[in-house]
């Protein structure tokens, strides 16, 4: 009997020990995990960040161009008039 006992006791020692190997591979696991998050939610704000520049720029290039394409017309009519005159 109690050489069963000290086999019970040795197994449930060694599952306990297997379990607390688990629990840390766990824990690593999730720290990875989380520091994987971390360095997405990063990046994602970054290139949300970008994306919002790179619009602005678009807009402000657009309207230039607008502003351009009508000086040109401007100037084309002014030169067809000069030219009717």
């Amino acid at each position: 009997m109690t050489l069963f006992l000290a086999q019970s006791i040795v197994t449930a020692m060694d599952s306990l020990e297997q379990a607390g190997k688990d629990l840390e591979r766990l824990e690593q696991q999730l720290k990875a995990l989380l520091e994987q998050c971390r360095k997405l939610r990063e990046e994602n704000q970054s290139l949300q960040n970008r994306q919002e520049s790179l619009v602005a720029e678009r807009a402000s290039l657009v309207s230039k161009n607008e502003e351009a394409r009508s000086k040109v017309e401007a100037m084309i009519n002014r030169l067809k008039a000069l030219e009717q005159s």
